[in-house]
């Protein structure tokens, strides 16, 4: 069966000069490329921004047919649904103006968009650079599965249909997870849906120490509060997962760090000044003193199997 790839771009862009130029690229690069690319700035102010999507508009060599919609700053959300409710294509897919895209994005996500009718929307891995170089792997999954924590890259396509189900992005959330808001928004309008991953990274996404991603994390608590008081309904039906779902995060970092003091330990090394405290006053209720107890205990193992070996080594 021939697969129908109708997918268009939105890309938002905000100050972000040059960077521009390789999002747009990354895009005239694809395998499959999409019928449109949509650029929407979000009222930029600096010169070098202003000049580099001009440039951008008139230059004829790109591939794909471009434009440029510009409206006053409105946050990412207002961008993003200035964007899409331009598009026509049953795909949409949404890239950040600082972020690339491997040449088969396109042609590996709307693949199994197209193969899961269930699926409302999907992504792929992430290969960070600039600050941090790693690969960022998000699962994806059901309603259930994005109660505590966002299973799924900013950047990602959907069905545009789902969209205008949802009512799109919520251009009230200036300060962060309106990426997280948006994906329960979709997955609670259509019932037994869920959001796919394509498990290879295709989406470069760029770190700096000020992105709007690490400035939301300070705010994590306050934003979290906010989405579980806009999806009352979903969060009371789904309280066991959203709750166990917070508790797998928290004892799989435990357990890390757990690793981390106990190899320091091993190999003699300093602890820091929060580890100390920690072996000293540990958490209650919460693994905290268990996984103390464990720690303190290799400890004394790595002491008693270092005297005997002493020993062995006199005798």
């Amino acid at each position: 069966m021939k697969q129908n790839y109708d997918v268009e771009a939105v890309i938002t862009s905000y100050n972000q000069q040059s960077m521009i130029y390789e999002a747009v690229h990354s895009l005239c690069r694809q395998t499959v490329k999409p019928k449109k690319i949509l650029i929407v700035d979000d009222g930029s102010t600096e010169e070098q921004s202003v000049f580099v999507l001009k440039e951008i508009e008139a230059d004829s060599s790109i591939p794909v047919p471009l434009q440029v919609i510009r409206q006053a700053n409105r946050g990412v959300s207002a961008a993003r649904n200035t964007g899409i409710r331009n598009t026509k294509a049953p795909l949409v897919l949404v890239l950040d103006g600082d972020d690339r895209l491997e040449p088969d994005f396109i042609k590996e996500v709307s693949r199994i968009l197209i193969e899961h009718p269930a699926m409302v929307a999907a992504s792929s891995w992430m290969h960070t650079f600039g600050v941090l170089d790693a690969v960022v792997r998000p699962a994806g999954g059901d309603v259930s599965a994005f109660l505590s924590r966002n299973c799924c890259p900013a950047t990602h396509m959907f069905r545009r249909e789902v969209w205008e189900q949802c009512g799109g992005y919520d251009e009230s959330m200036r300060q962060g997870f309106e990426d997280w808001d948006f994906f329960l928004n979709m997955l609670e309008a259509v019932a037994d849906t869920f959001v796919g991953i394509v498990q290879k990274p295709l989406i470069q996404y760029r770190t700096a120490p000020a992105s709007s991603n690490v400035k939301s994390m300070e705010l994590r608590l306050e934003l979290m509060r906010g989405l579980i008081q806009k999806h009352s309904g979903i969060y009371k039906e789904h309280i066991a997962d959203a709750v166990l779902g917070v508790e797998a995060v928290s004892m799989e970092r435990l357990f890390g760090w757990e690793n981390e003091i106990t190899h320091s330990i091993e190999n003699g090394q300093c602890l820091s000044d929060v580890s100390q405290a920690f072996l000293k006053n540990p958490s209650y209720g919460d693994g905290g003193m268990a996984a103390a107890v464990r720690m303190e205990s290799r400890r004394m193992q790595s002491v008693h199997h270092a005297r005997e070996s002493a020993l062995s080594d006199k005798f």
